[in-house]
């Protein structure tokens, strides 16, 4: 059967887009790229079309490449015309006028709005819109900036938290299905991510991801506001307008809140026992997705683990935060380690040698790199620091001539993941499953036998026989007298599980840290 012309154009467009992602495009414009619709390929040229002004000046900037991926994917010279589809009707019609490419990419910047269409070989047709569209555009900007200046949550972006960006983010298969969906919320493609919801231990990378989103809207869309706050700057903001003499302030705080097209709220398990702030925080949750708005929150547990407790969250706002998409970020594997390592000396040294810093500019040769990895911990901030040290190691033993060797890192590694040397025991891990589940230890060695007890009894046991130095007999007797073959029992349950399950893999890993401080 012969293929349709729109599937002609959609092939291609998919061939173009891989090839581009194999020239090292930054991961933001090819999502903008990926945005596009093919509508068409006919003589030569294939349509697109985008309901988003900034890709339109995206494209311009990469029109030289796109194109030759385009024809080296149609093993045959394309030419492209994007044209801009809002998703609103236009109120009319509208001309077209032709100028250069290069005229085109200096209007575009001029502009700074991205009304660039479409090309055609030499020349590069623009879809002029009509005037009462143009005054409707320069009105919405004012208002943006207007609205940005009236809204105390917007805070200036810092220097150091510029440089949290979605290129800058080091992936692996712990993290890149959070890093995609956060691209997404990002660029606006995925409206279904929301709430979106990451979860993982500390120092992993969600608040990473979370100001990766911030600086892209602030970059690439700046007419939508975006507030990033930490748990407890929203329970502050909350309490001290509690606290004001004049009850405006809590309508104002309110206000603000609800003015917001992007709200982002990192470490949400510090509400735990904040009734009123709870309350406020899902009042502001259901008016900001009524309207459309997109929020996304960070935690070191899921939603449902946020219920767990006296102070848990109650199922009217777990429920909420679990109906739009939740993700795990999970500790970094020996090889994401490594391209950690790799990615962090590399710039640092760049960073040390174009800011002419003595004491950086060494090298760590790849075997050190290797052990490096294998000695690091999972938190990745302090991987960060870890590296740093090395370098500064590495370009010491450079200028005595010589190498960084495994002695020095191990000493480096020792000071970074200290370790008390006291053996685990089996009490220890109760402890800890007690607390991470919420129970009392006669339940979790009793004979109670529903769902919630028999997971935390099963993890209990297999922890113990993963961490303590003791024999299944002895881990029985801890456990209520349990038999040599109902530990093995439990122990099989847990091994199949956390191969089946990621997510309980991942609550698996966080107890077992909490307990061996490896952190």
């Amino acid at each position: 059967m012969e293929l349709s012309l729109e599937s002609d154009a959609e092939a291609l467009w998919q061939d173009t887009l891989d090839l581009l992602a194999a020239r090292d495009l930054p991961e933001s414009t090819l999502a903008m790229l990926r945005n596009c619709t093919p509508t068409s390929m006919e003589g030569g040229t294939l349509r697109l079309e985008t309901p988003m002004r900034l890709v339109l000046k995206t494209v311009s900037k990469n029109a030289s490449i796109i194109e030759e991926c385009l024809s080296q994917a149609a093993f045959e010279p394309i030419r492209l015309d994007l044209e801009f589809a809002p998703a609103q009707a236009r109120p009319a019609a509208a001309p077209t006028s032709s100028m250069s490419r290069e005229e085109a990419d200096s209007w575009a910047a001029a502009t700074g709005d991205g009304h660039v269409a479409t090309w055609s070989g030499p020349t590069t047709r623009v879809i002029a819109e009509d005037t009462w569209e143009e005054n409707s555009g320069e009105e919405a900007r004012a208002a943006a900036a207007m609205r940005r200046r009236n809204n105390p949550l917007v805070e200036d972006i810092s220097q150091t938290t510029s440089k949290l960006t979605f290129d800058r983010f080091v992936r692996g298969e712990e993290n890149d299905i959070a890093y995609q969906a956060a691209l997404q919320v990002a660029n606006g493609m995925n409206s279904t991510y929301n709430p979106l919801f990451i979860y993982g231990k500390s120092g992993l990378g969600k608040t990473h991801l979370l100001r990766a989103i911030q600086n892209y809207v602030a970059k690439n869309d700046p007419s939508r506001l975006c507030v990033y706050r930490d748990a407890s700057s929203f329970i502050t903001d909350y309490t001290e307008a509690m606290r004001h003499s004049e009850r405006s302030a809590a309508a104002a705080l309110r206000q603000s809140y609800a003015d917001v097209d992007v709200l982002i709220i990192d470490d949400v398990q510090k509400m735990s026992g904040k009734a009123g702030t709870l309350g406020f925080f899902f009042d502001t949750f259901n008016e900001l997705i009524a309207n459309g708005k997109q929020i996304v929150l960070a935690a070191d547990r899921t939603p449902a683990q946020l219920g767990m407790g006296k102070d848990g969250f109650d199922e009217r706002i777990t429920s909420r935060l679990s109906a739009g998409f939740t993700t795990p970020i999970q500790v970094p594997s020996y090889e994401l380690k490594l391209r950690l390592i790799e990615t962090f000396c590399e710039r640092m040294r760049d960073d040390a040698v174009r800011e002419n810093v003595a004491g950086l500019t060494g090298t760590v040769p790849p075997e050190a790199r290797s052990y490096m990895a294998e000695r690091a911990g999972n938190n990745i901030r302090v991987i960060e620091g870890f590296c740093q040290r090395c370098l500064f190691a590495a370009t010491t033993a450079e200028r005595r001539g010589s190498s960084i060797t495994k002695e020095e890192i191990e000493t480096v590694a020792k000071e970074c993941w200290p370790s008390s040397g006291r053996a685990v025991s089996i009490e220890d891990v109760q402890r800890a499953v007690e607390k991470f589940y919420d129970i009392d230890h006669s339940s979790l060695v009793g004979n109670k036998r529903h769902k919630g007890l028999m997971e935390a009894r099963h993890v209990a046991i297999w922890l113990s026989r993963e961490l303590c130095d003791r024999t299944l007999a002895d881990i029985g007797k801890h456990f209520g007298g349990r038999s040599h073959a109902t530990v093995m029992h439990s122990i099989s349950v847990v091994d199949e599980a956390k191969r089946e399950d990621k997510t309980f893999y991942d609550r698996l890993m966080q107890i077992r840290e909490s307990i061996t401080g490896n952190v």
